[in-house]
């Protein structure tokens, strides 16, 4: 098992990435705190519980915004209380919905920023006070390949993963000395409930697979598959980079 001894903190781990990335780090040895926005993801992040448990691993589900800093505190804390401490957190918790940027407003701007980047700093700055106290840790934030592509309509969502690019970039060479290793996975178009506005849509979702020089969506276990691999040993001189998982969508396949 990869991660067997380390324990893990996976944010809006309730559905898709997140939900593959706990049961996956779960199958791999570690406790997870499995970490959920509102009452409403409530019965799935319980779910997500239920099934690590009867696959014989262990997992607790935590209500927290991941936006609100006493809240991710007390996260922390109950994951240190319950398993002893925190040797893996995902930032996985993230939010997005088109909006063209002129009409844009500040509460949603915010209201991503908020979730997607201020979320993973607050995460990652107690996660790693923890990990610094003790004997270090790996820090992952799910970013996107829209860090680096732009997406006409989600300027909020591309400065927020463009944001992470940077804040994973100088956190790892800040917490490097503490033996704590930083980085970031881009997962291109994955089929999850997320994109389900592309999936339910025949005709864009023909134009995002034509984009796709492998030809298809990814699947959250995959992204789940990468994460596991980079919270491990294995990957332990892997450190400030982003590990992109997009099927080529980066290569702009439409210009070559």
């Amino acid at each position: 098992m990869l991660l067997q001894g380390r324990t893990a903190v996976v944010t809006g781990a309730s559905s898709g990435i997140g939900a593959a990335t706990a049961e996956r780090m779960a199958r791999e040895g570690a406790p997870v705190l499995v970490n959920f926005y509102s009452d409403r993801e409530r019965a799935d992040a319980e779910a997500v519980v239920g099934r690590i448990e009867q696959a014989g691993g262990s997992a607790v589900s935590w209500q927290a915004d991941v936006g609100d800093e006493e809240q991710v505190r007390t996260m922390m804390k109950a994951a240190v209380d319950r398993f002893g401490g925190i040797d893996v957190l995902v930032n996985n918790a993230g939010i997005e919905n088109q909006q063209p940027i002129l009409e844009l407003s500040l509460d949603l701007w915010e209201a991503v920023l908020r979730t997607n980047l201020t979320g993973a700093f607050l995460c990652l700055r107690e996660a790693g006070k923890i990990m610094a106290a003790g004997e270090g840790g790996v820090i992952i934030n799910m970013s996107s390949v829209h860090e680096f592509i732009p997406w006409p309509g989600f300027a909020h969502y591309c400065a927020s993963k463009g944001g992470m690019k940077l804040l994973m970039q100088t956190a790892a060479r800040e917490l490097a000395p503490r033996k704590i290793r930083v980085l970031s996975v881009a997962p291109g178009a994955i089929a999850t409930p997320i994109n389900k506005f592309v999936l339910d849509d025949p005709e864009a979702l023909h134009a995002v697979l034509d984009e796709i020089p492998l030809g298809r969506m990814g699947r959250p276990e995959e992204i789940a598959a990468a994460v596991a691999w980079l919270a491990s040993d294995e990957a332990s001189y892997v450190t400030g980079t982003t590990f992109t998982a997009d099927g080529g969508i980066s290569l702009y396949p439409k210009f070559v």
